[in-house]
C-alpha cells in the first residue's frame, strides 16, 4: 500500500529549563540527519473564548478551570473511536483492496497494523514491519514488550553518538547491512515501546499546561519542558510530549519518524533514506528498489489519526484497598510528577504550530495520565542526550516522566524494560526521586501494599 532522523527517532527541540534564560532550538538537516539550530515564539495555544488548562490545581492567569466545563475522557481496552474520527467500516470487512486511508477509525487502524514489504520501502535497516509490532497490549495501540537500542560514544566528556547516529536498527533487507554495534560505542541503552492509546489527548494538551506543571513543582524535582519542532507546521516549536526524551509535540511528526527510523520509510516530511552505520543504502543502491519519498504522506496521517482516536487506557476495579494506596501515592510525592489529572485545550484551539485544530472529541476533556511529560533526573537517565552537543548533554541524565496509565498491562517497567516488578522500579528512583522513594521506603508494609494495589489499578 502506498503507502519514526536517525539521531533521535525523533526530531528537534528546545531545551525549556526553567532556570536557563534563553531556550535552544533545532531542527532537523534533511541532507545529515542532523539538527541545526532555529529560531521561533512558542505558541501559547490558548483559547480566548474558555479554559485550556491544566493539572489538578495547576493554573495561568489566562486559563481559568470552570469544573463543569470539562468532562472526562472516554476509556476503554475495545478499539473503539473516542469521536475524534467515524469508526467506519466493520473492521474485519477491510482489506487492502478495500481501505481507505484516513475516512474512519477502523480505516487507519488496518493501515496502522498493515505489514509492510520491500516493495513498499521496508528498510534497507529497520526495527518492525508495522505500528501494531510495537503498539499492541491489550488492543492495537498499546505499549509492548519490544525495545530499540541505541548506542554512542564519550569523547573528551562530551557524547557522540554511533556512526549513522545513536539508533542502531536490529533488522535489515540483506545480510551484507546488517547494523551492528561499533566496539568503541561504550554508551548503550534500550528504549521500550511506548503506549500510544489515549495520545490525542495528549497531543491536545496546551503548551501553558505543561508550564503551569513545570512551574507548580518545587525546585528541587522540577521538571525540563522540550520545545521541539513540528515537522508538518514548518517545524515550528511546541513543547515535546511524545517519546522517552519528550522528543515529538505531533502525533503526525511522531509517525514520520517512527515510519523512517523504526521502518525505513520515507515520506515528504522526511525524505532521506537511513544509513547502515554511516553506509548510504538507499534508492540506486542494491539494498532499495524504490524511490524516495517512498510513502506520499497519506499513511502518516493515517497513523496519527488513529492515534489521535484512540480511548485513554481504563482503570481497573476501585476498593477500598485501592483508594487508600490513592492517597499514600499523594501523600509521599509521587503525583508531584506523576500528576493524575489533567486537562486538554478547548475545542477550535489551534495546536501543532497551527497545522491541527483540536476537536470536540479531545477538547476540554479529563484525562489521567499520572504523567507530567516533562523531563526529570531520577538516577536513570539512558546517557543519550536529546540531541549531540554541550548545549544538550544535561539531558543525557533525564527521561520522560512515564505516563502510568494502563500500568497494569505492562510487566516490563523503566524506559529500558529491565525493571520487571514495581517494587524494582520503585527502588530505581533516585535525584530528584530521592526524597519520594524515602517517604515510600518509611512506610508500613500493610501502606506498601497499598501503595502497589493503587498502581495495580492503572
Amino acid at each position: 500500500m502506498n503507502t519514526w532522523n536517525r539521531g533521535l527517532t525523533t526530531l528537534a527541540l528546545t531545551i525549556g529549563i526553567a532556570a536557563l534564560t534563553q531556550a535552544q532550538m533545532a531542527v532537523p538537516n534533511a541532507e545529515s540527519h542532523r539538527f541545526i539550530r532555529a529560531a521561533g515564539a512558542l505558541d501559547p495555544e490558548t483559547s480566548t473564548s474558555s479554559a485550556t488548562a491544566a493539572t489538578s490545581g495547576a493554573t495561568t492567569a489566562n486559563e481559568p478551570i470552570s469544573p463543569g466545563f470539562f468532562r472526562e475522557a472516554p476509556t476503554g481496552f475495545d478499539n473503539r473511536t473516542n469521536g475524534f474520527d467515524p469508526q467506519g467500516p466493520a473492521f474485519d470487512t477491510l482489506e487492502e483492496s478495500t481501505v481507505v486511508a484516513l475516512r474512519s477509525f477502523n480505516d487507519n487502524r488496518f493501515v496502522f497494523e498493515e505489514v509492510e514489504k520491500v516493495a513498499d520501502g521496508l528498510g534497507p535497516t529497520f526495527n518492525a514491519q508495522s505500528c501494531r509490532e510495537c503498539h499492541q497490549n491489550i488492543v492495537t495501540g498499546g505499549a509492548s514488550q519490544v525495545a530499540e537500542h541505541r548506542t554512542g560514544r564519550m569523547d573528551l566528556l562530551q557524547f557522540v553518538e554511533s556512526v549513522g547516529g545513536s539508533l542502531i536498527q536490529s533488522r535489515s533487507t540483506n545480510p551484507d547491512i546488517f547494523e551492528r554495534v561499533p566496539f568503541e560505542d561504550g554508551v548503550s541503552t534500550l528504549r521500550i515501546s511506548t503506549n500510544t492509546l489515549g495520545a490525542g489527548f495528549v497531543e491536545a494538551i496546551a503548551n501553558d499546561t505543561l508550564t503551569a506543571i513545570s512551574n507548580a513543582q518545587p525546585a528541587s524535582i522540577r521538571g525540563t519542558p522540550l520545545n521541539v519542532a513540528v515537522l508538518e507546521a514548518n517545524n515550528a516549536p511546541r513543547i515535546g510530549r511524545f517519546g522517552w526524551k519528550s522528543q515529538h509535540a505531533s502525533l503526525e511528526s511522531f509517525a514520520a519518524d517512527a515510519y523512517l527510523n523504526e521502518m525505513g520509510i520515507t515520506t515528504p516530511l522526511l525524505p532521506d533514506e537511513n544509513t547502515s552505520l554511516g553506509r548510504f543504502v538507499g534508492f540506486g543502491t542494491p539494498y532499495d528498489p524504490v524511490q524516495d519519498p517512498e510513502d506520499d504522506g497519506v499513511d502518516v496521517k493515517a497513523f496519527a489519526n488513529f492515534m489521535r482516536s484512540t480511548k485513554a487506557p481504563p482503570r481497573g476495579p476501585i476498593t477500598a484497598q485501592v483508594r487508600a494506596g490513592d492517597v499514600l501515592f499523594n501523600s509521599v510525592g509521587c503525583a508531584a510528577c506523576h500528576v493524575p489529572t489533567v486537562r486538554t485545550a478547548a475545542p477550535g484551539t489551534r495546536i501543532n504550530g497551527g497545522a491541527l485544530r483540536v476537536r470536540d472529541a479531545v477538547g476540554n476533556k479529563i484525562i489521567h495520565p499520572y504523567a507530567d511529560f516533562l523531563l526529570h533526573d531520577i538516577g536513570t537517565g539512558d546517557g543519550i542526550p536529546v540531541l549531540p552537543g554541550a548545549e544538550f548533554a544535561g539531558t543525557a541524565a533525564q527521561i520522560r516522566t512515564a505516563p502510568l496509565w494502563a500500568l497494569r498491562t505492562r510487566n516490563r517497567l523503566m524506559h529500558d524494560g529491565l525493571s520487571f516488578t514495581k517494587q524494582e522500579a520503585i527502588s530505581r528512583h533516585a535525584n530528584q526521586a530521592s526524597a519520594a522513594k524515602t517517604a515510600y521506603n518509611a512506610l508500613s508494609q500493610v501502606q506498601k501494599d497499598q501503595v502497589l494495589a493503587f498502581l495495580d489499578s492503572l
